[in-house]
């Protein structure tokens, strides 16, 4: 009898060590750690000029349209500096001063000032945009400047968000800024970057259909250079 109880606790013994419950028992990964960051006097975003300031005895100049400014894509802003998370363009447009001001004010409400900082990665309005009065003839020389813009091209990064922050804290009120924009834009970060740039190379590298846009416009297939802009020419279909 003695020898059947042990026998029975110990298959019971056995038997719950290999059910034991794991219900709610997660892994979390070590933190991140942020040795190079270093906090600024002024983490927020500063107020940008809404008109350019020229010399006392200058009259500020007049502009044209200059439309290329906004068309194809950005070579130079392109990469983000912090390596870390911002706002890129995903096409052209122009930023003018009320934009600037929705950007600053609504990083600068959710922004945690303690451990994050935003940077500018644009330049305050400088182009000068005329206007004629309503109702007035034709005739009369240029309008007056009605306001500044900041040309925009694919690609360009708006704003950068750096600090002890991870992606998800910074996401929400770079994907409602992103929203607000006049132009396409998105809500990025490092990693991300850098897959698309991977994902672009792919792509080209795996594709086996020949008569791509780049041999059919070079190849005058079916006659398109009749109808073909230079801008197709020069980008091959992309940033229209």
């Amino acid at each position: 009898m003695l020898t059947f109880k042990k026998n029975l606790i110990n298959s019971n013994f056995i038997a719950n060590l290999y059910n034991i419950r794991t219900a709610g028992l997660k892994y979390f990964g070590p933190p991140i750690k942020y040795e190079d960051f270093e906090p600024v006097e002024r983490p927020k975003l500063r107020v940008m000029e809404k008109v350019p300031q020229y010399p006392p005895n200058m009259r500020a100049p007049k502009m044209q349209k200059r439309l290329k400014l906004m068309r194809g894509p950005e070579l130079i802003h392109n990469t983000l500096l912090h390596k870390q998370y911002g706002i890129i363009a995903t096409g052209g447009g122009r930023l003018r001063w009320g934009h600037f001001e929705m950007i600053r004010n609504t990083i600068g409400r959710k922004i945690d000032v303690s451990r994050m900082i935003a940077t500018w990665r644009v330049p305050p309005p400088w182009q000068p945009l005329t206007k004629k009065g309503q109702g007035q003839r034709m005739g009369g020389g240029k309008g007056a400047i009605d306001h500044y813009v900041t040309p925009i091209k694919s690609g360009r990064v708006i704003v950068e968000i750096s600090g002890k922050c991870e992606f998800a804290e910074v996401a929400p009120m770079l994907k409602q800024v992103a929203h607000l924009l006049p132009f396409k834009a998105e809500a990025i970060s490092e990693d991300i970057l850098q897959e698309k740039i991977k994902m672009e190379e792919e792509l080209e590298r795996s594709n086996r259909n020949p008569f791509t846009m780049k041999y059919v416009i070079q190849n005058n297939l079916n006659g398109c250079h009749r109808w073909l802009s230079p801008f197709d020419h020069k980008w091959f279909g992309k940033y229209l």
